[in-house]
């Protein structure tokens, strides 16, 4: 029989989630104040916990509520009921003091300055009128200042700033939308800036707001100010100051890289770049990544030396106080309404967070430093993504924004660590069904590389509580994370760690990220740059039936020598000629690779590839891809990772819709041979073809000699779905055709979200693989 809806109930609700510096309990308070139910709200180590009381129909309304109708920056992943004795408690609902026993809960990402935040920022009669750390329950730092859990202001790097009484109140009251806010502050009691120029500039020293409006002063008139944000130091300069953007891809030796681009507001970024209401909506979210835009044909605004070289811009929202700031307030004086926004690092370091350091490592590449005295817990780089034609989101760098929420496994695991690749590293913690990405570290081998992944590994076991007892790691004997783990598991007293084959480690991540149990394998496209093959040459395009356990190379790109090996790569050229050596194409000098070399390269080149010498066998679709690129004349020596990849995909888009022909692949035994393709290439350059008319036929290309490997792949095996992975799969151009044929085929097709295709989701795929490899043993 059921009870009567007006009868008291008791119960105990435990929250599990992200849901601890996202406002939970005051959320929680009010809703049971305006329910008037009794009980209590604390945070402990393994979630919310809840206990509320009251008539039954207002409880269950209320655990409706609770689990439907969360915070906006709240995830909840589980709610748990256990109903309890009754009471008569019918005093106020109260919120209680941290329970620190031992658990588990969930810290939520930095987000960007919220609307509320940013009206008070520019408000004359508020209290934080002009306050550079404005925050409140929904918005700003949270992984970056965090330095434990459960997440209380006492274990973050607000702890050295003691609250005002004006903030203290705020704080304690459930009604405020501070309630609880760990950064709380003001002027009063909250972080101040400072700015510190470098000598010899002629530029005093300042605090608080003449140090923005000095700030402000030197990127107007061209100066590079190195700006300290929520996880560490940008280089800052106005990116319409074609002078200030060649002194600084001088200064930091960017070579032709793109910059990234932070635009006061959207009308600015309409004025730069094509804008689709999805797009729009990646840029203003609270995450504010790095969003790939194609720039506008028409734009007149940024200097030419922000983008050479490639159709697309990456643009970004100011995402904190001090961003907006220096773009100004109305009444401040003009300044640039578009800012480069670089990492605060030199080529191959990783981003600058300690302030001291920041003024000897990047000494010399900044005019000065604007900087504050909150420290940074955890080094955090802008996340980066492009926005499919459909509107879903493919992350290529997960950082802000992303870390540390969780990502949900299909299948549990031991607590583990997979320490990633040499490139693009993230590490990934996991245990049971969750796994968490630290942030982007960047490019393993300098010592204070390896030091910050270190730190990231310290950090990310202190959030989320996992102790590893098992290491993964990518099974190339010269890597350096590879050796890095091995040191690892030594001092965790674990195993020895558990080496993945890269591609195979590609493949593991698209499948755990979509869900898959690993009882069916998937045709797994993984096409990148570099992977330790199994023979110990250099894979890269590969097709493998894979699942958890294993793989089977079904099919691989045809094999051809790499001159120099990794140092080959910053040569375009000299892959192009290799390439043509392999498919019996002669050297003319008519051909732009050729005219590209001197003759002593030339004559060098014949002779090691003629005799073996310093040469490696590679199938990677990577470096065909750069060999095209400098075979067409695109480009024959590479500045930045991938850049001939890039220039070539820029290339081909400009002629997508005016081309739709293909080049041939040969195709045998399931290699895919490209000589056919290369051929034709030589033979349509020399009828005068335009170098984007071939950069499209070559796509295209690719993209049947996909389909029709997973043709025969399905044929053989009766799999029918294809898993796409791999940097190359970060060309928007190759994914979608690939995507459109393979769905077309009847395949379900398993394509990167919120997991980068490139070696920055590596982690994953050697986390789940590692664990089941265990668990067969």
């Amino acid at each position: 029989m059921t009870a009567p809806a007006t009868q008291a109930v008791r119960r105990r609700v435990m929250v599990r989630g992200t849901v601890q510096g996202v406002g939970f309990r005051p959320y929680v308070h009010r809703l049971a104040t305006d329910l008037a139910l009794a009980g209590f709200v604390s945070n402990t180590a393994s979630g919310v916990l809840i206990e509320v009381e009251g008539p039954q129909v207002g409880v269950a309304d209320f655990c409706d509520r609770l689990a439907t109708r969360p915070p906006p920056l709240a995830s909840v992943t589980g709610v748990g009921f256990e109903d309890l004795p009754v009471t008569g408690a019918d005093d106020a609902f109260t919120i209680r003091s941290t329970d620190r026993s031992p658990g588990r809960t969930l810290l939520p990402p930095d987000t960007a300055t919220c609307a509320d935040c940013l009206r008070e920022l520019a408000g004359p009669a508020d209290r934080r009128h002009r306050h550079p750390f404005v925050t409140c329950t929904h918005c700003g730092p949270r992984f970056t200042i965090a330095t434990g859990m459960p997440y209380d202001r006492a274990v973050t790097t607000m702890a050295g700033f003691p609250m005002c009484p004006d903030c203290a109140r705020e704080y304690g009251d459930p009604g405020d939308r501070r309630f609880h806010a760990q950064p709380v502050a003001c002027p009063d009691c909250g972080p101040r800036l400072r700015l510190a120029p470098a000598t010899g500039t002629g530029v005093r020293p300042a605090r608080d707001a003449d140090a923005l409006a000095t700030a402000r002063a030197l990127l107007a008139a061209g100066g590079i100010v190195a700006v300290k944000g929520l996880g560490g130091y940008h280089l800052a300069c106005d990116a319409t100051d074609a002078r200030a953007v060649d002194t600084l891809r001088t200064r930091k030796a960017r070579g032709g890289k793109p910059f990234a681009v932070m635009c006061a507001d959207l009308d600015v970024v309409r004025r730069i770049a094509e804008l689709s209401p999805s797009e729009g909506a990646a840029l203003t979210g609270p995450r504010r990544p790095i969003v790939l835009l194609r720039r506008r044909a028409d734009q007149q605004i940024l200097a030419p030396g922000v983008c050479p070289g490639s159709p697309h811009l990456g643009v970004l929202l100011p995402y904190t106080p001090v961003h907006t700031l220096l773009f100004g307030l109305p009444g401040d004086p003009p300044g640039p309404r578009a800012l480069v926004m670089t990492s605060g690092n030199r080529s191959g370091e990783p981003i600058v967070t300690d302030d001291d350091e920041a003024l000897t490592r990047l000494a010399g590449l900044a005019d000065a430093w604007l900087a504050h005295d909150r420290p940074i817990a955890s080094p955090c780089d802008d996340s980066l993504l492009r926005v499919r034609p459909d509107g879903t989101e493919q992350v290529l760098r997960r950082s802000r924004g992303y870390v540390p929420r969780p990502l949900r496994l299909p299948v549990a695991v031991r607590p583990a660590l997979a320490v990633g690749g040499d490139l693009k590293n993230a590490l990934c913690l996991g245990e049971g069904d969750q796994a968490w990405f630290g942030p982007h570290i960047g490019d393993m081998g300098e010592l204070t590389t390896l030091e910050a992944a270190r730190r990231a590994e310290s950090q990310m076991r202190s959030l989320t509580g996992v102790s590893p007892g098992l290491v993964a790691a990518d099974r190339h004997p010269g890597y350096h994370s590879t050796r890095w783990a091995r040191q690892r598991a030594a001092q965790l007293t674990a195993p020895a760690p558990v080496l993945v084959q890269h591609h195979h480690a590609h493949i593991a991540s698209a499948m755990a990220e979509h869900c898959l149990d690993g009882t069916t394998p998937v045709i797994g496209v993984a096409f990148d740059g570099t992977g330790y093959g199994d023979d110990g040459t250099v894979w890269g395009g590969e097709v493998l039936l894979a699942d958890y356990t294993g793989y089977r190379r079904f099919g691989h790109l045809a094999p051809a020598p790499l001159p120099g090996g990794d140092a080959g790569v910053a040569n375009p050229c000299r892959l192009a000629l290799a390439r043509l050596w392999a498919a019996g194409v002669p050297w003319d000098p008519d051909l732009p690779s050729v005219a590209a070399c001197a003759a002593d390269e030339l004559t060098l080149l014949q002779r090691q590839l003629t005799r073996g010498l310093a040469c490696v066998a590679t199938s990677s679709m990577g470096r065909l891809f750069d060999a095209v690129s400098s075979l067409v004349g695109v480009c024959h020596r590479a500045e930045y990772e991938a850049q001939a990849a890039l220039e070539l995909e820029a290339a081909a888009a400009s002629a997508w819709g005016a081309d739709t022909s293909a080049y041939t692949f040969g195709l045998a035994a399931g290699v895919y041979d490209p000589a056919p393709v290369l051929a034709a290439l030589v033979a349509d350059l020399r009828r005068g073809a335009p170098a984007p008319v071939l950069a499209a036929r070559f796509h295209r290309g690719v993209a049947r000699a996909v389909a029709e490997v997973c043709r025969r792949a399905r044929r053989d095996t009766g799999l029918a779905t294809v898993a796409l992975s791999g940097g190359v799969f970060a060309n928007a151009l190759l994914e979608e055709e690939c995507a459109r044929l393979l769905t077309e085929d009847g395949f379900a097709v398993l394509r990167h979200g919120e997991v980068p295709p490139n070696d920055g989701g590596l982690a994953l795929g050697q986390l789940v693989v590692a664990a089941h490899e265990r668990q067969e043993e």
